[in-house]
């Protein structure tokens, strides 16, 4: 078994859920249409187990859901015990000091045999291709697709890896958009403005060709996750997915468009979009909590529906905080700490609140070292990637726990002189922020929640924060028992 890596399949890791007790089987018949989402919802919010629905009423296959609905399911499907373990080693990797001696060249080549491992395997034979539908065979309704909310536009998928390749570079693309079901052989592609797939087709219709996708339902975690990740552009997905695996990704051939996609997938769906063509795309109850609205999207069209023999359709519910995408944000949170350090190493700490979904607010802790350092650090976060979509920015000093909501409210109550320490700008925002006046631009707040320096125009002298003494803290500690508290 590689490091990092126990499940080739998605059914592999329903029964490591299983056999650690994180997987509960519904046999009851059970309706897709928002049944599935209420006791998903109400699972979520208990702590409760991943979900298996043996028999949807509606679909010809089980459904699984709330695969990584906490910390203790998101390090499972990542092969790991801790999420930071996984940061730990993308640390290690981009540390800049060069091997010195034979035990520095030994560990350099430690980090290469790493790295070898990563790039993606093509196989001639997949498991996803077991069975094969073509043209007028092709049917969406064969899986047990979801209705989340009662004011949804109708059947969505939720949880389809979607491929596509620059018509230029050739560069491939995986990335993770809901797809609404049309027809029995069409999907609406809701790829929103800032992500890759987004600019391969307008690549493709700017040169007036049909743009090749494929979409894989019910992958291995590993990749599931790397679907996700907010990776920068030239970085491949499937090299990330084999770094986290510690063993290359399969990858198959298409049997009717020029991709590959995971030889381990339950289901894969291949087809194309015409330049030029939208449909009404919406309404959708997305994870603000709130429904996006119609808009025109791209049409997939499909010619050819492959899978497994007895397959498992993977699907998520999209809801307001509370839910399951908590742990696929914690992981990434987690995962992507070092790189962030390593573009503004004044970071020392970070946490992406869930009721903020991810990118609404960002605590940051730093070491502070001159007047305005928050100030420098709030507008780095704004230029990082996809952290350009932070909305709310709160900066602490080091010794601040990021991750105690009641000690970073503390600070941010308490150590903030709103006409001095607020930091007011605009920039992009995430296509489905509802609150902005301007599709895909806001107004955007940076709060520095630190200790302030006579250089940033604070004279009074910083008073000491009150804190007990270590003996006195020790001696209660030892004579706890005593006071039968």
């Amino acid at each position: 078994m590689a490091r990092g890596f126990p499940y080739p399949d998605l059914k592999d890791f329903l029964k490591a859920l299983d056999r650690a007790g994180e997987l509960h089987r519904v046999s009851a018949p059970v309706d897709p249409t928002l049944e599935i989402s209420e006791i998903v919802t109400r699972t979520v919010r208990a702590g409760g187990p991943a979900l298996l629905f043996d028999n949807p009423v509606r679909g010809e296959m089980p459904v699984a859901i709330n695969l990584f609905g906490t910390e203790r399911r998101m390090a499972m499907a990542l092969g790991v015990e801790s999420l930071d373990e996984i940061g730990q080693r993308i640390g290690e990797l981009v540390k800049p000091e060069l091997p010195v001696g034979w035990s520095g060249i030994r560990e350099g080549l430690g980090k290469l045999m790493q790295l070898k491992s990563a790039p993606p395997k093509r196989v001639k034979d997949a498991p996803c291709q077991e069975v094969v539908y073509r043209g007028d065979d092709v049917d969406l309704d064969r899986l047990p697709g979801l209705q989340v909310w009662p004011g949804d536009g109708g059947i969505f998928h939720n949880f389809g890896l979607t491929h596509t390749k620059h018509p230029e570079t050739g560069k491939r693309n995986l990335g993770l958009y809901r797809l609404q079901q049309h027809s029995r052989n069409t999907l609406g592609m809701h790829w929103q403005i800032h992500k890759d797939s987004t600019a391969h087709h307008a690549v493709a219709e700017r040169l007036g060709q049909r743009l090749p996708v494929a979409i894989a339902i019910g992958c291995d975690p590993v990749v599931s996750y790397a679907a996700t990740a907010p990776l920068p552009g030239d970085i491949d997905e499937y090299m990330f997915a084999g770094f986290l695996r510690g063993e290359r990704v399969e990858m198959v051939d298409c049997l009717t468009v020029p991709l590959q996609v995971p030889a381990h997938a339950q289901i894969v769906l291949e087809g194309y979009l015409e330049p030029g063509e939208r449909l009404p795309e919406g309404p959708f109850g997305d994870h603000t909590g709130f429904y996006t609205p119609v808009e025109p999207f791209p049409v997939l069209h499909i010619e050819c529906m492959t899978m497994q023999r007895n397959p498992v359709y993977h699907s998520i519910i999209t809801s307001k905080p509370p839910q399951e995408d908590h742990g696929l944000g914690k992981a990434t949170e987690r995962i992507f700490l070092p790189l962030l350090r390593m573009m503004i190493p004044d970071i020392v700490d970070y946490d992406m609140p869930a009721a903020g979904v991810f990118h609404n607010c960002v605590i940051v802790s730093i070491r502070k070292r001159y007047p305005k350092h928050a100030q420098k650090v709030m507008n780095a976060i704004w230029g990082a990637h996809l952290m350009s979509l932070s909305k709310l920015i709160v900066v602490v000093d080091e010794d601040c726990d990021v991750h105690d909501y009641h000690e970073v409210a503390f600070r941010a109550f308490g150590n903030v002189d709103y006409s001095h320490d607020v930091l007011l700008t605009q920039g992009p925002v995430d296509h489905l922020d509802h609150s902005s006046y301007q599709q895909f631009w806001g107004g955007k707040a940076g709060i520095d929640a630190t200790r302030k320096l006579p250089e940033e125009g604070y004279h009074r002298g910083w008073p000491e924060e009150m804190t007990m003494s270590p003996e006195v803290v020790a001696r209660v500690d030892k004579r706890w028992k005593e006071y039968g508290l």
